[in-house]
């Protein structure tokens, strides 16, 4: 390489280095792409869209949906940690693909090192559902139940789901041998459910309200370490099984590089959207708590869900 050349490799390298905090103070100065990756319809979706149009009223440049489902997740993450650092490319993620998914199968990204957390969207329990005619209402009696009746079996909205890791988690702590049973998504699994063929799942409350509406299934327990508000006089599971914790996030992040001050109006715009009455109404009603948090604080938690739930998946051998 000649002296001019690696001359005009370093101006060049300046300029655009020079240029990122520049378009920081500007940003935002066009539209906004925030990448689902699941498809249309689904509680991640939904959430998703629920935040659409205050962020857009509040960063005065259109958000846009854009779902990439496929991978379970892994696809549409994967296009975010690869996108320009620039606040236009974004990913509404959740605790599989934007946490765990890396401990059950390589993925093409760093869940930590390849993304800059932005804010917490929203926060559900995992709730333990059952039947609506078995004879049980509290998680203990249902351990004592499924004793009694071997070869039973939980279902979930696939492998690899939060919804999978949480049935073997109870399993591990509460010494049950439900056999997992995989369905393609929150639909699936409720035809199950109300067909009889599914004794147990853990779901979220936006997955759960259908099941709840059929008059099939009921509640037993919430994930949480107490109980919450969110999902109105459920006693938790710990209070029975101790130790017991199984929340779902969503929230939004950035790719790795992204500059400080787009990280902070990112922020600041998911702050002020989540404290909007209607969102925290909106979200309530589907047994969802809203709550934003700062970057570190939403760091801090992937990294305790990464400690929580590597055990498991090694335990229980979870692929996807």
């Amino acid at each position: 390489m000649t002296r001019t050349s690696l001359a005009r490799r370093l101006v060049l390298a300046c300029i655009v280095a020079a240029a990122l905090p520049a378009a920081a103070q500007t940003y935002p100065t066009k539209p906004i792409r925030v990448i689902v990756p699941y498809a249309a319809g689904g509680s991640t979706d939904q959430l998703a869209r629920a935040i659409q149009q205050p962020m857009s009223d509040l960063l005065g440049q259109p958000v846009i949906i854009d779902n990439r489902p496929g991978a379970g997740g892994t696809i549409g993450t994967d296009m975010v940690a690869k996108a320009a650092p620039d606040g236009y490319t974004l990913v509404f993620g959740n605790t599989g693909p934007s946490a765990v998914v890396s401990m059950m199968r390589k993925t093409p990204y760093d869940e930590l090192k390849d993304f800059r957390p932005i804010s917490t969207v929203a926060i559900t329990p995992m709730i333990l559902a059952v039947p609506a005619d078995i004879p049980v209402t509290t998680a203990k009696e249902f351990v004592a139940w499924v004793g009694k009746h071997p070869n039973l079996n939980y279902g979930s909205v696939g492998n690899g789901s939060l919804s999978h890791m949480t049935g073997e988690y109870f399993n591990s702590l509460a010494g049950t041998r439900l056999t997992h049973i995989p369905y393609n998504g929150g639909a699936p699994l409720t035809t199950a459910f109300v067909g009889g063929q599914v004794q147990a799942s853990f779901v979220t409350g936006l997955d759960g309200a259908t099941m709840l509406a059929t008059g099939k299934v009921k509640y037993l327990a919430v994930g949480t370490p107490q109980r919450t508000p969110v999902v109105p006089g459920l006693p938790a599971i710990a209070e029975e099984i101790p130790g017991f914790r199984s929340s779902a996030w969503f929230g939004l992040l950035a790719p790795k590089g992204t500059p400080d001050e787009i990280v902070a109006k990112l922020n600041a715009a998911v702050v002020a959207a989540v404290r909007r009455p209607e969102i925290q109404k909106l979200f309530a009603s589907r047994n969802v708590e809203a709550r934003s948090s700062t970057p570190a604080e939403m760091e801090a938690l992937i990294r305790d869900e990464i400690a929580q739930w590597k055990p498991v998946i090694r335990d229980s051998k979870i692929e996807m």
